[in-house]
C-alpha cells in the first residue's frame, strides 16, 4: 500500500511520533493506522493512545434527567457555527425530553416530538437551516440518583461533552464532581469487570512486545507485565483512577468516603470515532483551477 504524507501526518499527529519514525510504521504493517499506532509504542516511540481517531463532526450532546432516569443524545451537524444556533439548540433539547420515553435511538427516530417523528422533525431542519443534519447516539442511565454534567455547554444541559452518573443515593456535589472526573479522564469502563476482554489481552500483548524489546528474560518479562497491566487497568477504569479532587484516593475509595456507591455512567462526546475526510487545502485549489 502507498503510503500518503496524509497518513503520516495522521500518524504523527495520533502518537506524537517523529515524521520518519512515523513513515516506517506505516511502512512495515502495510498502512494499517491502528497497527502502526502498537508498532510505535512498541518500539517506544509513541504513547498509548487512543485510536477511536480525531474529533471531527459538529452538533451537540443533550442530557436529560427525571427522578432515576437519565439520558444523553448527540446529534451531528455539519459545522460548529450550526452547534451555536438557537433554532438547532431548541431541537435537541426536545429530542432529549423525548428520550427519557425511550430505550435506543431507534424508538428514539419514531417517536413523537410535536405531532411528528423526532426522524420528520430533524428532516424539517435540515431544509430550514440549510446544513445535514443526524441523530447519531443515545445513552441512558437508571440508578437510585442520577447526576449529570455538560462541559463545554452552548446551552443549558448541552455541549460537547455530557455525562451522566449513576449512584446509589443521592449525593449531588459528590456526583457532579465524579461527572466533571469523567468529562476530563474518559474512563473505559467502571471496573476492571466491564472491561472488554479482548481489548485488555490486546493490551497484555502490546506490553509484552514492549518488555521484550527491552532483552530482559521472559521470567523478568513475566514479573513486569503483572505491574504495567495493574498500572494500565486502574488507568482504565474510573473506579481505578486517582480522583480529580483529590489524587489521593482512587474514585472508588472516594465514593465509599462519600457513603455511596457509583453504579454506572454515560459519557457522550461530540464526534467521537467518526472520522472526517480533510484534503490539503492546496491540492483542493490546484484540482479546482484545473476544473
Amino acid at each position: 500500500m502507498a503510503i500518503t504524507a496524509a497518513m503520516v501526518k495522521e500518524l504523527r499527529d495520533t502518537s506524537g511520533a517523529g515524521m520518519m519514525d512515523a513513515k516506517k510504521a506505516l511502512t512495515e504493517v502495510d498502512g494499517d493506522m491502528e497497527a502502526a499506532i502498537d508498532w510505535l509504542r512498541t518500539k517506544g516511540l509513541a504513547k498509548a493512545a487512543k485510536k477511536s481517531g480525531r474529533t471531527a463532526a459538529e452538533g451537540l450532546v443533550a442530557v436529560a434527567v427525571e427522578g432515576g432516569k437519565g439520558v444523553a443524545v448527540e446529534v451531528n451537524s455539519e459545522t460548529d457555527f450550526v452547534g451555536k444556533n438557537a433554532e438547532f439548540q431548541e431541537m435537541v433539547g426536545g429530542i432529549a425530553a423525548v428520550a427519557m420515553g425511550t430505550s435506543s435511538v431507534e424508538e428514539l427516530a419514531a417517536a413523537d416530538m410535536g405531532g411528528k417523528p423526532v426522524a420528520d422533525v430533524l428532516t424539517a431542519k435540515i431544509a430550514t437551516i440549510g446544513e445535514n443534519m443526524s441523530l447519531r447516539r443515545m445513552a441512558a442511565v437508571e440508578a437510585p440518583a442520577v447526576v449529570s454534567y455538560v462541559h463545554n455547554a452552548a446551552a443549558t444541559g448541552m455541549g460537547k461533552i455530557g455525562v451522566l452518573v449513576g449512584l446509589s443515593a443521592a449525593n449531588d456535589a459528590f456526583g457532579k464532581q465524579v461527572a466533571m472526573h469523567i468529562a476530563a479522564a474518559n474512563p473505559a469502563a467502571l471496573s476492571e469487570a466491564d472491561l472488554d476482554a479482548s481489548v485488555v489481552e490486546k493490551e497484555k500483548q502490546v506490553q509484552m512486545d514492549i518488555a521484550r524489546e527491552s532483552g530482559k528474560p521472559e521470567q523478568v518479562i513475566e514479573k513486569m507485565i503483572v505491574g504495567r497491566m495493574k498500572k494500565w487497568l486502574a488507568e482504565s477504569t474510573l473506579l481505578g483512577q486517582a480522583f480529580v479532587v483529590n489524587p489521593d484516593l482512587t474514585v472508588g475509595e472516594a465514593a465509599k468516603e462519600a457513603g455511596v456507591e457509583i453504579a454506572s455512567f454515560v459519557r457522550l462526546e461530540v464526534g467521537e470515532g467518526i472520522e472526517k475526510v480533510e484534503e490539503d487545502f492546496a491540492a483542493e485549489v490546484a484540482k479546482t483551477m484545473k476544473g
